[in-house]
């Protein structure tokens, strides 16, 4: 024979599985604002090298905020189209970047372009 729950217990029962319920939604509110959080972070975190900035002075090529925010986006087009290592330009300047680590690697003004040909890069990109 099977015993019915009280009241009291049905109350109980109903009021733990709205906490459990409560409960996973704010994880799992709190875990995307985390990876919406890290993917912005990471879309915005290219650095140059030392190399690359060395170039960049050498060449007269200003790395301002909006020369990293056009990397930047250059960067997370080609983490979407699975590139490793990249040619981002412009008609006046050139990069290598490292995709994974979002890192330029070197930086070239457009005299050196007309006399490189570009190797070990699986994409190019327009800036």
């Amino acid at each position: 024979m099977k015993r019915i729950p009280s009241t009291a217990e049905c109350n109980r029962l109903q009021h733990s599985s709205t906490l459990k319920h409560q409960g996973k939604s704010q994880f799992e509110s709190l875990f995307r604002q985390e990876l919406d959080a890290k993917k912005q972070d990471a879309s915005q975190n290219v650095a140059f090298s030392k190399h690359a900035m060395v170039r960049a002075e050498e060449r007269g090529i200003q790395v301002d905020d909006t020369l990293l925010s056009q990397l930047s986006d250059t960067v997370e087009k080609a983490q979407a189209k699975g590139a490793t290592n990249i040619l981002a330009f412009d008609a006046n300047r050139a990069f290598i970047v490292n995709v994974p680590h979002g890192r330029v690697i070197t930086a070239m003004s457009q005299d050196e372009m007309k006399e490189n040909i570009f190797t070990n890069i699986d994409g190019a990109v327009i800036l």
